[in-house]
């Protein structure tokens, strides 16, 4: 089992995860076999540590949206000299993003996408990824730099309706009208700058006692909808399979059932000879599996590993292999 990344990152912030079912993940993608794999969300380097520190004979790419992580995960990597290669992408624009290098995630071994948001993002307050008290309502993945609007101006400029559909569908709210309703209700005198707005507004609308599983969900949804997180993973699993030569591997790790809902279903899909809709009579699909399943049931971390890390109680691995 490999140990917790410890990286110093952004005005000298500790970039510290500690990766997930290590052991579990080297298993399923076997980098003694050799060849190229993808790391798609690299984070402090972690799996890609492990996973070229098991086989000389493996090359690693790995990209992250997020600058901190690419520096942390160069960092990390460097002992592996040519054999590893970090640049800052999104998973979702491979492999164009990478351009005139994009030839050289062709032709995969394999393939990891850990879903998810990583410990140093919760950890880092400026990031605001975490409901503790005065965080800033951020949220972005690419950065308090990047592109996309924060969820301070997404909770400022959804319509009502917009925000009930995030609460919705991406946290399973149950009284997410009520939710929606008391957010824009609030936001006409006082725009919402920090978690306590969010809490606030959740207890208002949820009930006083809302405790901490109901507001991860709420902003869990926020979170999800700053950085189109589940548009992201659909668009990239059908990508990424692409890439993969015969017999590569293909690994993920979700830690909520919207993330692990579309592994689940696309890798079933792919692993299923036909895929017409039942009332056609005759077979007009590809009529042939591209692979299979790798396991009969999602992987769950092992209770000594969920009683040192207790993040990793949700993490649900499933893996995948191309004809």
């Amino acid at each position: 089992m490999s140990g917790r990344d410890v990286t110093i990152g952004e005005e000298g912030a500790r970039f510290e995860h500690e990766p997930v079912m290590v052991e579990e993940v080297l298993a399923r993608l076997e980098p003694e076999r050799g060849g190229t794999y993808l790391d798609g969300t690299v984070g402090g380097g972690g799996h890609a540590a492990a996973l070229l520190a098991r086989s000389e004979r493996a090359r690693l790419w790995g990209v992250d949206r997020d600058p901190e992580a690419v520096e942390a995960a160069r960092s990390r990597l460097t002992e592996f000299g040519d054999r590893a290669s970090v640049r800052r992408a999104d998973f979702r624009d491979l492999p164009e993003a990478l351009g005139a290098e994009a030839g050289e995630i062709d032709d995969l071994a394999g393939v990891l996408l850990d879903l998810g948001i990583s410990s140093h993002q919760i950890d880092t307050t400026a990031r605001g990824f975490s409901f503790r008290p005065a965080t800033p309502l951020d949220m972005r993945m690419g950065g308090t730099t990047g592109g996309r609007r924060p969820a301070a101006d997404l909770l400022q400029e959804a319509t009502e309706e917009e925000l009930g559909t995030i609460f919705r569908e991406y946290g399973e709210i149950r009284r997410w009208r009520r939710l929606a309703r008391e957010v824009v209700r609030r936001r006409r005198t006082h725009p919402p700058r920090t978690s306590d707005d969010l809490v606030e507004a959740a207890r208002a609308a949820l009930g006083g006692r809302t405790g901490p599983g109901e507001l991860a969900k709420v902003f869990q949804a926020v979170r999800i909808a700053v950085n189109e997180e589940l548009e992201a993973l659909e668009r990239a699993l059908p990508r990424l399979r692409d890439q993969l030569s015969s017999g590569g591997r293909y690994v993920a790790i979700a830690y909520h059932s919207l993330e692990d809902r579309r592994v689940k279903h696309a890798f079933k899909e792919w692993s299923r000879d036909c895929i017409c809709p039942p009332e056609l009579p005759v077979c007009r699909c590809r009529g042939e599996a591209l692979g299979h399943e790798l396991d009969r049931r999602p992987v769950s971390p092992t209770d000594e590993e969920v009683a040192r890390n207790p993040r990793s109680r949700s993490a649900r691995l499933r893996a995948w292999e191309r004809a």
